[in-house]
C-alpha cells in the first residue's frame, strides 16, 4: 500500500500544488465579489477531488499493475493516499475558516470557508466535515474510474442510470428523507457521508478484483 501511495506520489502536482492553487481561486473569485454571503467556492475542491480519483484509478491502474502492484493492493494504496490527503485539506479548509473568523472575513466580510449549514461550527467539526466529504468523494471518483476502466462508457452510463433509478426508488418509497435529511444538523449529515464514503469504499474493492487492463 505504501509503495502504490509512493507511486501515486511521482507526479506530486496532482494531490499538492492543484488543490492549493484551486483553493486560492476560490478565495480570490469570492474575495473580488465581496459580501457575506457563502457562494458555494468550495464545491470546486470537492468536484477536484473526485475527479482525481476517478484519473488515478482510470488512467494509472494498467501501468501501476505493469510495475508489479496487485488490483487490491493498487486500490488499497490509492485509497490511501486519498483518505490521507483529505485529511491534510480538511485541516487546510479548518485553519482557514478560523482566520477568516478571526479577521471578520479577512477584513471584508467574506465567508469563503463558511457554510451556513456544514461548515459553520467549531474548527473540529469543519476539519471533520471536510475530511469525510473530501475522502468520499476521492473514493466516489476512484469507483467510477474502475467502472469505466472495467466495462466502458456503456458501462458507466448504466452505472449511472442505475444510481439515479435507486435515488428515484427511494424517493418514492420514503417521500420524507429529503425532509429529514434536511432537518440533521453538520455533524449528522457528516455521519450520513461517512456511511456513503463506506459504501464507495467497499463497491470499488469488489469491482477492482476483476478488471482488466
Amino acid at each position: 500500500m505504501i509503495r502504490v501511495a509512493r507511486y501515486q506520489l511521482t507526479r506530486p502536482v496532482l494531490f499538492v500544488a492543484l488543490p492549493l492553487a484551486t483553493l486560492a481561486c476560490v478565495f480570490a473569485v469570492d474575495v473580488g465579489r465581496g459580501g457575506d454571503t457563502f457562494r458555494g467556492g468550495l464545491a470546486v475542491v470537492l468536484l477536484m477531488f473526485f475527479v482525481t480519483g476517478l484519473q488515478r484509478t482510470g488512467r494509472w491502474l494498467p501501468f501501476g499493475l505493469a510495475l508489479g502492484a496487485t488490483r487490491r493492493s493498487f486500490y488499497a494504496g490509492t485509497a490511501l493516499l486519498g483518505v490521507s490527503m483529505s485529511l491534510l485539506y480538511g485541516l487546510v479548509i479548518a485553519g482557514l475558516q478560523a482566520i477568516e473568523r478571526a479577521t471578520d472575513g479577512w477584513g471584508l466580510s467574506v465567508t469563503c470557508f463558511r457554510s451556513p449549514h456544514l461548515l459553520n461550527g467549531p474548527w473540529y467539526a469543519t476539519w471533520l466535515t471536510s475530511f469525510v466529504g473530501l475522502s468520499a468523494l476521492f473514493l466516489y471518483g476512484m469507483w467510477f474510474g474502475i467502472v469505466n476502466r472495467r466495462w466502458g462508457m456503456l458501462g458507466l452510463i448504466a452505472f449511472i442510470a442505475l444510481q439515479v433509478l435507486v435515488g428515484l426508488a427511494v424517493m418514492f418509497a420514503y417521500p420524507n428523507v429529503g425532509g429529514h435529511l434536511d432537518s440533521l444538523d453538520g455533524l449528522d449529515l457528516t455521519g450520513v457521508t461517512a456511511a456513503l464514503a463506506v459504501v464507495f469504499l467497499a463497491g470499488g474493492h469488489a469491482t477492482v478484483r476483476r478488471v482488466t487492463v
